[in-house]
């Protein structure tokens, strides 16, 4: 991975991603970027394309990305953010949403028993299909006959994929989670696809939950699992609830993945945080992690290695921001980074 493009999107997004790229200069000082300042809010306020087919062309023609923030409490309609983050995820395929939780240190955990805190475990979401992929529509609206309808949509190659990537990258067991005692069709082709990927990888243990007990035992014990993978919309609400159990989502970091073209566009899933905007408070690291999984998929191990390190000394001295029991601002946060990679 040599260039990657570099989107600091809306509200506090450029603040943290300038620490990302702080960052990533020092561990990797010859990957080149590209950064499109433009794609953002006030573009798409002033009348211009939420993401125009030019700057898809520069994304697309880059190794990697680095996304922000998409969001703005000035923009109301919904289209925005669906036309830059999710143009990005179906037009290029970026069927893989991988979400690694791992505490960092035991103060940011919510849970009291210290024998339950130590999560280590890894999100799966299906990317690119199910209620996410828009397909619906609404019949008699504003009226008292409305009617919404949001289809979900599971494919054997979509979900298969999927789970391939789920197997592959499991270190002892692999959980699935979905409703199929509610959603039958759905859940009966994610089961018969996880069959199949289970006879495939013999060494790895396997489980299945229903989400809504998925949810009770995480909270229960989150430490007793290593894969977890789901669909869209499971895989996106369970994958918050591992953030926070992990310490919040001010370290939340994600890669959304196509495995075959080696594409990874990482993002921070803290949004774009506009109360926090210019008050230099707002927690850079999950940026800073996010750019650790770029170079994880750039193939750039010890680099990645290295800045998770440094995060985790940073936040053990305490040299972070104030909602992680810290007292730095922003950029004070990524130099003390930095002097820790150093």
């Amino acid at each position: 991975m040599k260039r990657i493009a570099v989107l600091p999107g809306d509200g506090i997004g450029p603040e943290v991603t300038a620490e990302a790229l702080r960052v990533l200069a020092a561990v990797a000082p010859d990957m080149e970027t590209d950064v499109l300042g433009h794609v953002n809010a006030d573009t798409f306020l002033a009348g211009g394309p939420a993401l125009s087919d030019e700057d898809f062309t520069r994304i697309a023609g880059s190794d990697g990305a680095l996304l922000g923030a998409v969001g703005d409490p000035r923009v109301t309609d919904p289209g925005y953010a669906r036309d830059v983050l999710l143009r990005l995820r179906f037009d290029l395929d970026l069927y893989v949403n991988h979400r690694p939780a791992k505490l960092l240190h035991d103060r940011l955990s919510p849970l009291r028993d210290p024998g339950r805190r130590a999560i280590d475990c890894t999100v799966v979401r299906e990317n690119t299909e199910g209620l996410y992929a828009g397909i619906g529509g609404t019949l008699r609206a504003n009226t008292p006959h409305e009617t919404a309808i949001d289809t979900e949509l599971s494919t054997h190659r979509g979900v298969s994929r999927a789970l391939e990537f789920a197997f592959a990258h499991a270190t002892t067991s692999v959980c699935l989670v979905d409703k199929a005692n509610a959603v039958p069709n759905n859940g009966s082709l994610w089961q018969r696809c996880f069959r199949e990927a289970a006879a495939r990888h013999p060494g790895l243990k396997t489980r299945h939950l229903y989400v809504d007990a998925a949810v009770m035992h995480l909270v229960d014990d989150p430490t007793a699992f290593d894969m977890i993978v789901a669909n869209n919309a499971h895989g996106d609400i369970l994958s918050d609830l591992t953030a926070q159990l992990a310490g919040g989502m001010g370290t939340a970091a994600s890669a959304n993945l196509n495995p075959e073209t080696g594409f990874a566009l990482c993002e921070p899933v803290h949004g774009s945080a506009p109360g926090l905007v210019g008050t230099q408070t707002a927690n850079p690291l999950a940026a800073i992690l996010s750019a650790a999984l770029l170079l994880d998929h750039a193939g750039r191990d010890g680099e990645a290695a290295a800045v998770r390190d440094a995060v985790g000394r940073t936040i053990e001295k305490r040299l972070c921001t104030p909602d992680l029991g810290g007292s730095l601002s922003t950029s004070q946060t990524g130099t003390a980074v930095l002097d820790e990679l150093s």
